[in-house]
């Protein structure tokens, strides 16, 4: 048999090559560029216990984590039901079979809260790796058969609330914000040996802030996901902490900006248009806006605007054509607009369940937001300065997790299960 060697040869590079991420994987938290935007269209917007269900998987105990998404292969992080044990979950899309299970026991003292269950935060993968924290077990790397590649002892992670802030791989590094507690710092560690390459601690005293003069310890943190994004020409690594927002250079940890303007409290990832960051404070926080191309510090010189005081947020919003839509945790769903921060509209979302909400707001390809209630409602609004709700759609269990999307299908996470929504596509 004659073989042509150009074919050989691309054969034997689809089988040597690693598998790259496409437009259609969900590859960490947030989705592919780590800002809750979905770069597909036409998913779907209703569903319900009984119809649109591709397949369900039960869940052994509660979870916040969202799964990530690469090619066939679906991860999630996951307690196991005696509680000590941390794991991460392989679970094919098509069938929702696990494929296999790796993780660590931890059996010293970690604190949590009861609405943050352990393995709180979401896993990354690149297509060749999957990293996951464990907290105080530590930083894992896994490759995509489920050997260990590597794994970093942070330290001890201790809050009365855990933690919940994901990993984030950008170049050849894996980004961590590790904390909150006494110990809370940016961890940056080379992706392919786990070895620290930079750090940037982060001081509980906030560097004597006026506000932080008055604040216990148990009620300062930041379990916001950084994000690294180009912005204003440059790329930059930005993370919301109490008391302010940072920019870092990504590859050597130098710090760009910073700005104060926010509280003790950051749960939500921040927020850019490619010009302006926005930072929000969690329990009757602030919302700051920044110009992202100022250096030192920047608080007066740089903020476009600040809100002293917003409802309570946990979950992160979207930015899409000049806004910003978010679903707060009292329920009511909101539209800024990211050049003024002047409110378009507020609206409570109200379903068949609990009307507080935890979720990060998924926006499709196509102008539509995603977001679920504690209570399973999932809410389809239309990303426009104009409110319209499209759908609301019921699963009836308890949930604190974000909707992700990958070719075609949605996947929700609730307390009880692991759902596939949607249909088969051609």
């Amino acid at each position: 048999m004659k073989i042509h060697l150009p074919f050989l040869f691309a054969g034997l590079c689809m089988w040597c090559c690693p598998r790259v991420v496409s437009c259609g994987d969900w590859p960490q938290w947030r989705g592919p560029h780590g800002d809750g935007r979905c770069s597909e269209a036409g998913l779907p917007v209703r569903w319900s216990t009984t119809e649109g269900v591709v397949w369900k998987l039960e869940l052994p105990e509660a979870g916040n984590s969202t799964p990530v998404i690469v090619g066939n292969r679906l991860f999630l992080t996951q307690p196991d039901s005696a509680g000590q044990r941390r794991t991460l979950w392989c679970i094919d899309r098509e069938s929702g079979k696990r494929l296999w299970e790796r993780g660590v026991e931890y059996r010293q003292p970690d604190p949590t809260h009861s609405t943050n269950p352990l393995c709180s935060s979401s896993a990354v993968t690149d297509g060749e790796r999957v990293v996951a924290w464990f907290g105080s077990a530590g930083l894992f790397c896994y490759d995509m058969d489920g050997n260990e590649q590597w794994s970093c002892a942070c330290g001890e992670q201790r809050h009365i609330w855990g933690y919940g802030s994901s990993p984030v791989l950008h170049g050849d590094l894996c980004f961590l914000n590790f904390g909150p507690g006494s110990t809370s710092r940016l961890l940056a560690i080379d992706k392919r040996t786990g070895k620290l390459v930079w750090e940037h601690s982060e001081p509980l005293d906030a560097d004597g802030t006026a506000e932080a003069k008055f604040q216990s310890a148990d009620y300062t943190g930041s379990w916001s996901t950084p994000l690294v994004a180009e912005i204003a020409g440059r790329e930059q690594l930005v993370l919301s902490v109490p008391f302010r927002v940072r920019s870092l250079d990504p590859e050597t940890g130098r710090e760009l900006w910073v700005s104060e303007g926010t509280n003790a409290l950051c749960y939500t990832s921040p927020l850019t248009d490619g010009s302006l960051v926005v930072a929000m404070g969690g329990y009757n926080g602030m919302t700051l806006a920044v110009r992202g191309d100022g250096s030192g510090d920047v608080t007066s010189s740089h903020r476009a605007w600040r809100h002293p005081k917003t409802k309570q947020r946990i979950g992160s919003g979207v930015v899409h054509e000049g806004h910003i839509y978010i679903h707060n945790d009292p329920g009511v769903a909101e539209c800024f607009e990211i050049s003024t921060g002047e409110l378009k509209w507020e609206q409570r979302l109200s379903g068949s369940g609990k009307g507080v909400n935890w979720s990060s707001v998924m926006l499709s390809d196509d102008g539509l937001c995603y977001s679920m209630n504690q209570g399973g409602d999932c809410f389809v609004f239309r990303a426009s300065p104009k409110f319209e709700l499209v759908s609301v759609n019921s699963l009836g269990e308890p949930t604190n997790s974000s909707v992700a999307a990958s070719n075609g299908w949605l996947f929700l996470r609730t307390h009880q299960n692991l759902w596939c929504i949607g249909g088969k596509r051609d």
